[in-house]
């Protein structure tokens, strides 16, 4: 069993930054991938970015490519900048534990989410 805690989410004007932490806990096996998905209100789910296990590979979905940075410093905590930030960029962000991928599907172990505000 794994439990995923995200933090760092606020309000900021568009062109700020703010950094997103993940901090895993409980007995595990294995090694994970780590997610980034956020969600808006109305709007499905969507992909933000992956990191392997070995924070080897990553992959960013196309809206924050050059933009957003995920990194991992242990295989218990990941991290999130983001830079240059949009008012569409607001949702709610989850971090998530399982299957390097960009498909919710894919992970096993989801964090409550925290709400990032961007203000034109």
């Amino acid at each position: 069993q794994v439990q995923l805690v995200e933090s760092g989410g606020g309000l900021v004007q568009a062109g700020d930054s703010l950094r997103l932490s993940c901090a895993a806990s409980g007995r595990t096996f294995n090694t994970y991938a780590m997610g980034w998905f956020r969600q808006a209100p109305g709007k499905e789910r969507e992909f933000v970015a992956t990191i392997s296990w070995n924070g080897r590979n990553t992959y960013y979905a196309e809206s924050v490519k050059g933009r957003f940075t995920i990194s991992r410093d242990n295989v218990k905590n990941t991290y999130l900048q983001m830079n240059s930030l949009k008012p569409e960029d607001t949702a709610v962000y989850y971090c998530a534990a399982g299957t390097y991928s960009s498909n919710s599907r894919s992970y096993n172990y989801w964090g409550q989410g925290t709400q990032v505000t961007v203000s034109s």
